[in-house]
């Protein structure tokens, strides 16, 4: 084989191994192809947030299930298995002397019970069965003692309610919890959708530089043949030179930027690879409209602030009921009825056990507390007040939000469509301009406003895709309704 053959085939060896090392390189590091819908829909289903959010929400299920069994009849089992007890204990001796005697015996018991809670009244009613047994081993005697079955009441008179007040304000704010989830997750979306944009800017200003350092390559090519000719200055020349390292070092920062980019969108959606990521630009329309009046129907039907305002109207009002029920005056009704029997076995206090009977009402009125009840009465109404005109600035405030987000929607579509345009006709011009620098009918300084007018509006193209993908993620966080199905948002 000759020399010449021989390099042929070495030569292609190598480029064999170089395209193999490539393909290799391929098919380690992927591209990720992925849209602004895709993204949230990671975000929504995978991100820490999302599932910070799902654990917020179950915790408040189960906060609000353990409230609801506060109001559920209640039984419980207790005693005391065994009582053993063997001591002295001091005895007073009828002369006045103590006297230290043996005491060897076992005190058992067990009581059955049931309660219920009446949310009405603030009352529980109870009832009950119970078992005792006494041994007394230094006299071998045993005795029984129980109460087959009893029933009773305990009202409070005159006294606040709190049962009544917290079924109320806690169903609102469990009402309140779970339109909450789906702000967050509405709100995963606003998160996303500006993790998204951050990268896609990054991209297109990677994209634009590279551009700009090859297009400037070639003009500076073109440039230094007519400099041979005498056709451009020396200045023009090493204004190019300068334009050339702009490029190239703005290709250096858009590479960097788009690193930090790709690195914190990959964190928030909860993505675990290597793969680079290729972002397509979002669609600059959605079919949908969005009338104000609708807008601000949904969001006081579905937002929790909205529950939240009557939430708090509530709580002041149950404020006011409790200075006004803790007046000092308390008085409890305590009614018990059963029946009762003792023996020396256990079926001897089934046997016609006698009836028992509680009837009685503890009362406590203050005679002097200078003005004291007055004072809280007063203090509750008036934060009762403050809340009032509190809750409705906040009202107002948020339905001048919802009207300006509508108005913004609104706006953002107009931008959308003038930046669409004015990027189109900065596109045409750099073109022309470009053709007239190589032709010699243009200067170097119109060329270069060319380019960064071109740059410029490609830039602000995606600053008002952005913006329009804001306001529309904005909108469906803060009315809870999706324009495009016309459907409240659920979860």
């Amino acid at each position: 084989m000759s020399i010449k053959y021989m390099f042929f085939f070495l030569a292609a060896l190598l480029i064999q191994a170089s395209l193999s090392i490539e393909l290799v390189r391929a098919q380690v590091v992927d591209t990720l192809k992925l849209q602004l819908k895709e993204v949230v829909a990671m975000a929504k289903a995978q991100s820490i947030a999302s599932k910070q959010a799902a654990t917020l929400k179950e915790t408040r299920y189960w906060e609000w299930m353990t409230f609801k069994s506060n109001y559920q009849p209640q039984l419980s089992l207790k005693g005391i298995l065994p009582g053993y007890s063997k001591s002295s204990i001091s005895v007073q001796q009828p002369d006045g002397t103590i006297d230290f005697r043996s005491v060897h015996n076992n005190n058992s018991s067990l009581d059955l019970s049931f309660s219920q809670r009446i949310s009405q009244t603030g009352g529980t009613v109870y009832g009950s069965t119970s078992l005792q047994r006494f041994d007394d081993f230094d006299r071998k005697n045993t005795l029984y003692n129980g109460v087959p079955y009893g029933v009773g009441l305990i009202q409070p008179l005159f006294q606040f309610n709190a049962l009544k007040w917290d079924r109320k304000i806690e169903a609102l704010k469990y009402n309140e919890s779970q339109q909450a989830y789906i702000e967050a997750m509405e709100q995963i979306s606003i998160n996303a959708s500006t993790y998204f944009f951050a990268l896609l800017l990054a991209q297109v200003d990677l994209q634009i530089a590279e551009t700009n350092l090859t297009n400037t390559n070639s003009i500076q090519k073109i440039a230094d043949t007519k400099f041979e000719m005498g056709k451009v200055s020396k200045n023009e020349i090493l204004q190019l030179e300068l334009e050339a390292l702009k490029a190239e070092k703005a290709v250096g920062v858009a590479k960097r930027d788009m690193e930090v980019a790709t690195y914190n969108l990959k964190a928030y959606i909860g993505l675990q690879n290597n793969d680079k990521i290729k972002l397509s630009l979002p669609e600059s329309t959605v079919d949908m409209k969005v009338v104000t009046d609708k807008a601000l129907t949904e969001a006081f039907q579905n937002r929790s602030d909205a529950i939240a305002f009557g939430r708090r109207l509530e709580e002041a009002k149950r404020d006011v009921a409790r200075a006004k029920g803790d007046n000092g005056v308390n008085a409890t009704l305590n009614a018990n009825l059963g029946f009762a029997r003792s023996g020396t076995s256990i079926g001897s206090v089934y046997q016609h056990p006698r009836d028992q009977q509680l009837l009685e009402l503890a009362i406590e009125i203050p005679i002097l507390d200078w003005g004291r009840q007055k004072s809280r009465k007063k203090t509750a109404m008036a934060n009762q007040q403050f809340t009032q005109y509190a809750v409705a600035q906040d009202q107002q405030n948020f339905t001048q939000k919802i009207i300006t987000e509508v108005n913004l929607f609104e706006m953002m579509k107009g931008q959308l469509v003038l930046n669409t345009r004015a990027e189109q006709i900065a596109s045409e011009k750099y073109l022309i301009a470009k053709e007239r620098y190589v032709l010699g009918n243009l200067s170097i300084t119109d060329l270069s406003i060319a380019f960064q007018e071109n740059d410029q509006a490609k830039r602000d193209y995606i600053y008002s895709l952005r913006d329009f993908w804001g306001a529309y993620y904005q909108l469906r966080y803060l009315s809870l309704f999706d324009f495009e199905k016309n459907e409240k948002i659920k979860l």
